[in-house]
């Protein structure tokens, strides 16, 4: 129990990198904190070459594990061109970073796994003070939006095709 309340403390930092601690969640949905935070550009560019920026501006609750931009430019170039111009395989891929529902950090260090909007389980673990989710490391949790919550990784999380 003690890994998990230090994780949820480390986690629940602030992310210095993106304005996150800057923007009122009062003041837009998923799709508008991450634009004001800033650093999900190539998340934000993905969303929309699948057609799923209405859906993370709907209603929710969402839950979504946000990529930076740092963790897509991990991905080669080739590659990530490739997937930004298969709409099916991309929206299965920013799929598995939603999980339907409002989970919290202090909600997702009890847990092993998540189903994600894509139908596909992501493994949650608690390693060393450290939340991953699957291979990613969660760097901030936690930040408002009107329909739901983001938490920033810092590698894309990739489902199975």
């Amino acid at each position: 129990m003690i890994n998990k309340l230090a994780a949820v403390a480390l986690i629940a930092a602030p992310l210095f990198a993106l304005n996150v601690t800057d923007v009122d969640a009062q003041q837009g949905d998923i799709v508008e904190v991450a634009q004001a935070a800033g650093g999900f550009e190539t998340l934000l560019a993905a969303a929309t070459a699948a057609d799923l920026v209405s859906t993370l501006q709907s209603e929710g609750p969402f839950t979504v594990f946000a990529p930076t931009d740092e963790a897509f430019a991990k991905i080669p170039a080739d590659q990530l061109s490739a997937l930004l111009q298969d709409k099916e395989a991309l929206a299965k891929v920013l799929l598995y970073h939603v999980v339907p529902g409002r989970v919290s950090a202090s909600q997702v260090v009890t847990l092993d796994a998540a189903e994600t909007a894509a139908g596909q389980n992501v493994a949650i673990s608690v390693e060393n003070g450290a939340v991953k989710v699957d291979d990613a490391n969660v760097v901030a949790t936690d930040i408002e939006a009107s329909n739901g919550l983001i938490h920033v990784i810092d590698a894309v999380i990739l489902p199975e095709m």
